[in-house]
């Protein structure tokens, strides 16, 4: 008589354990978002990842293979824009025949996906959130910063409904003094539209963004502007570690959540990881150093060395980031800011 089977998935020192890899797969991007990768700084002599230290395709589906024996059933592809990297549905299928992962879902600015919705759908791809952050035209030129339209992204997300990847999820980013006239005519649109809505607070990710405490606003305002319109009530979350809070429109037409990073943190449940366009393991968004993966990968090492040393990394993780700025006592509209911290066009979101 064997006795109950032993959970071998690894936990860190906050007791989380891994459930969700996010894989960049390129650090490209065809927008100059502000508060992501502004023009500034990624301006047209910014040296990005040359291809040869890109993780290849295999190289991703090995790895994510491996995580998946550590407990990880979801996967998200990130970047960057994720739909600059060549023929991503390629990926998509490989991934999706490992058979621990139940979930794989994609994060795109939109600007591609009416022309690979479709082939993303037939991959594998089960659902995709686009980031959007105004339906204004003006607004939202002047947030992506290369004069993309609305339209265009509108029709991607019609064109992943066609496909089949629902729900679709919509994410905008509230910038104080940018774009929070933005919100409710947001909350509207989509609602009508059957998709959700999710805000996310402007969060201090890297360094280059100019992050201040006062472009912050705060997810209680957010629900506030809606609820005055549109009345909601509170859901309960669908798991736990699920990052939005979740709202329904008190008629039944829908929901919208809010991601409260800032305000809210969620430190306590995260079960993320992250993994590089180049091969870089990093246990939290704000991190400011990863774990290297490509070069032992490259190098000839097998299943069992790269597991332990994934596993490793987890064990010893103690980031809890967003708690710890929500306790510091910071002047208001500032930051202590990590040069070296990664950024989010790095990372993914």
């Amino acid at each position: 008589m064997t006795g109950p089977e032993v959970d071998a998935r690894p936990i860190d020192t906050l007791g989380r354990r891994m459930h969700d890899l996010r894989i960049s797969v390129t650090d490209r991007c065809n927008f100059r978002c502000t508060y992501c990768m502004p023009r500034e700084v990624y301006g047209r002599d910014f040296a990005f990842l040359p291809r040869a230290e890109l993780l290849t395709f295999e190289e991703i589906t090995r790895l994510a293979g491996l995580f998946a024996q550590l407990g990880v059933r979801k996967l998200r592809l990130t970047g960057g824009e994720p739909l600059l990297r060549r023929d991503l549905p390629v990926l998509v299928g490989m991934l999706g025949a490992i058979s621990e992962i139940d979930d794989i879902t994609l994060t795109t600015n939109g600007s591609l996906l009416a022309r690979q919705a479709q082939s993303l759908a037939g991959a594998g791809l089960s659902r995709v959130s686009v980031s959007l952050d105004s339906l204004d035209e003006a607004t939202f030129a002047r947030m992506n910063d290369v004069g993309f339209p609305v339209t265009a992204v509108l029709a991607g997300i019609q064109a992943a409904d066609y496909a089949g990847m629902r729900p679709i999820k919509v994410n905008m980013v509230v910038r104080r003094g940018v774009n929070e006239g933005s919100v409710v005519p947001m909350a509207r649109y989509f609602r009508e539209h059957g998709h959700i809505l999710r805000f996310i607070e402007y969060m201090d990710v890297g360094h280059t963004n100019g992050w201040r405490l006062d472009d912050v606003m705060p997810a209680a305002e957010i629900v506030a502007l809606i609820d005055a319109e549109m009345p909601l009530v509170s859901l309960p979350p669908l798991y736990a570690g699920e990052v939005a809070d979740r709202w329904a429109y008190r008629d039944g037409t829908g929901e919208v959540g809010v991601i409260a990073s800032v305000t809210q943190p969620f430190c306590a449940d995260c079960t993320r990881a992250r993994l590089t366009a180049d091969g870089q393991l990093f246990t939290c968004l704000f991190a400011s150093a990863g774990h290297d993966l490509r070069g032992p990968t490259r190098a000839g090492a097998s299943d069992e060395d790269l597991l332990e040393r994934i596993a490793l990394v987890w064990r010893v993780r103690d980031d809890r980031y967003s708690e710890l700025r929500s306790l510091a006592t910071l002047p208001r509209g500032s930051a202590a800011i990590d040069p070296n911290r990664v950024e989010m066009s790095r990372i993914g979101g």
